[in-house]
């Protein structure tokens, strides 16, 4: 994905901690923080996770929603809605979660709509729906609290943004310290 390009649809097999289904359609006039990850990537329970519950912390829900994405390309028989389900009871995350459904081959299909290169990854899209960043790998907190407090002031008709953070190289396929790479 293209900064600026409107974000593809979300295509969740099942939402958890939230009433009922998302759409970013109905998040028009908030900025969003999708967060893709993984229960056994290291990089999202020891960076990624934590992050992401930081920022619901810190941001208005009526201005910031964050969603953590379970997109799994991996081990998908012991990462099931049973098990994402205790790990996300066990650590506390209280935003919306939707499980990625399944695409044809290991690539669920809103990781291949987002062109995710792994976990974790974070997109963000702004006011007007528009992909703003697709991050791989680890971002820096303070950067990322930036790049959202702009989001956050840009207006529908103010200014735009341009400057953001760079991306990561990619590393060989596979899971290190800080992320898991599609194969």
């Amino acid at each position: 994905m293209k900064p600026f390009e409107l974000a593809p649809p979300l295509e969740i097999g099942e939402w958890i901690n939230t009433p009922g289904p998302l759409s970013l359609s109905a998040m028009r006039g908030r900025v969003v923080m999708l967060h893709a990850f993984q229960m056994l990537c290291p990089g999202c329970v020891s960076h990624g996770l934590p992050q992401a519950s930081k920022v619901r912390e810190m941001f208005s829900e009526d201005d910031v929603a964050v969603i953590g994405l379970h997109t799994v390309f991996e081990h998908h028989e012991v990462m099931g809605a049973n098990a994402l389900k205790a790990f996300i009871h066990e650590y506390r995350l209280t935003f919306p979660i939707g499980i990625d459904k399944c695409g044809s081959g290991d690539v669920p299909l809103t990781m291949q709509a987002y062109a995710l290169q792994g976990t974790p990854s974070l997109v963000l899209i702004d006011r007007l729906g528009r992909v703003r960043l697709n991050h791989f790998g680890r971002i820096d907190d303070m950067a990322l609290g930036a790049l959202i407090g702009q989001l956050s002031a840009e207006s529908s008709m103010g200014h735009v943004v341009t400057q953001g953070v760079s991306p990561t190289q990619v590393p060989d396929a596979g899971c290190n310290d800080d992320t898991c790479v599609v194969r």
